[in-house]
């Protein structure tokens, strides 16, 4: 029987193992998020005034930067150091290219 590959949004056939914890801690922080993004929603639909939704939007928007940093930090300390250890210096070159993307 052939295993289903998922969808997946991104470019790169790479993955990485993470920890169980690991994974606990960032699906914990994305299930918030989507708890605050179903929260923004409710609001829309119940007419709630600009303002209050843009702090909440502004809310998601700080929780989502804190999952990128998150993730990134794991990123450099793990896959990055270990593949410049083995020798692979287009590493280096992916995470300048995803630097500039999150600091769009």
């Amino acid at each position: 029987m052939e295993e289903e590959k998922m969808e997946c949004c991104c470019s790169t056939d790479k993955s990485k193992e993470r920890s169980e914890q690991e994974k606990k801690s960032l699906i914990h922080r994305l299930n918030r998020i989507e708890g605050q993004i179903r929260g923004i929603r409710g609001m829309v639909e119940k007419d709630v005034y600009c303002t209050d939704i843009l702090v909440q939007v502004s809310a998601v928007s700080a929780a989502l930067n804190s999952f990128s940093r998150v993730l990134l930090d794991n990123h450099i300390k793990t896959c990055v150091t270990n593949d410049i250890r083995a020798g692979k210096e287009e590493t280096v070159d992916e995470l300048l290219m995803v630097l500039k993307k999150l600091m769009k």
